[in-house]
């Protein structure tokens, strides 16, 4: 097993204490994570194809999977839905506790199976991050929230990120992003400045659709991985964002 090896059930112990102390203890869960993927009209067929597949592999890879399981006692909740303009979201898969590799296997296999509901419409992000809240509104009980927001371009429809965190429960959300490089230029910028709220705000660029699954699965395993105690959060491709 090694030294470390020996030294993973104190490891473990001390993080479910730590949790328990922080109020895991009155909660189902340790993160209730909500991800959103673009299907605006800049988002062809093939583009779309390549996000679900690319995000149900990127849920059945080892360090994703590692990252959800590492503490059975204390889940992941997890939700998937699709967004583009102000009235066009549909939930792809709704809310999982992820206690166990089939509970995994079922989201991913949802995810893989599933079909847009929309094709037409523009980008309308902050309905999207409201969308996003509602649906952290009935989430289980989680200690920490986070919405996931991919997206290939910048707002052009309703009102911005800035008016959905002034009146949705925004409140100790933390908001990641994920811009797709490669139809829009300002898309990284917009997500940078825009998108990403919150304590520990990150963001991650694919730079084209056939790098999303690589971009998604860094983001999911640093998003549900357990920080040890004391450590803070580091922003991968840019700083955190405004809380």
């Amino acid at each position: 097993m090694g030294q470390h090896g020996k030294h993973r059930p104190l490891v473990r112990l001390a993080l479910l204490a730590w949790l328990a102390w922080a109020g895991l203890a009155a909660a189902q869960c340790r993160l209730a994570l909500v991800v959103g993927i673009d299907v605006s009209s800049s988002v062809d067929a093939e583009e779309d194809a390549l996000q679900r597949q690319g995000l149900a592999r990127a849920l059945r890879s080892e360090p994703v999977r590692r990252a959800a399981l590492a503490l059975p006692e204390a889940p992941v909740a997890l939700a998937v839905f699709e967004w583009s303009g102000r009235w066009q979201q549909a939930v792809i898969a709704d809310w999982t506790l992820l206690t166990d590799e089939g509970a995994l296997e079922g989201v991913a296999a949802q995810v893989a199976g599933s079909r847009r509901v929309f094709s037409e419409f523009p980008t309308a992000a902050g309905y999207a991050l409201g969308y996003a809240a509602t649906l952290l509104g009935r989430a289980p009980d989680c200690l920490f929230r986070t919405v996931d927001l991919s997206g290939d371009g910048i707002s052009n429809d309703g009102f911005g990120p800035a008016l959905a965190y002034e009146y949705y429960d925004y409140a100790e959300v933390t908001v990641n992003g994920l811009p797709i490089t490669g139809h829009d230029a300002g898309v990284v910028t917009f997500y940078a400045d825009q998108v990403v709220y919150g304590p520990g705000a990150f963001y991650e660029v694919a730079e084209d659709f056939e790098d999303f699954e690589r971009a998604m699965r860094r983001k999911l395993e640093r998003e549900m991985s357990v920080l040890q105690l004391g450590e803070t959060a580091r922003p991968v491709d840019g700083p955190p964002r405004r809380q």
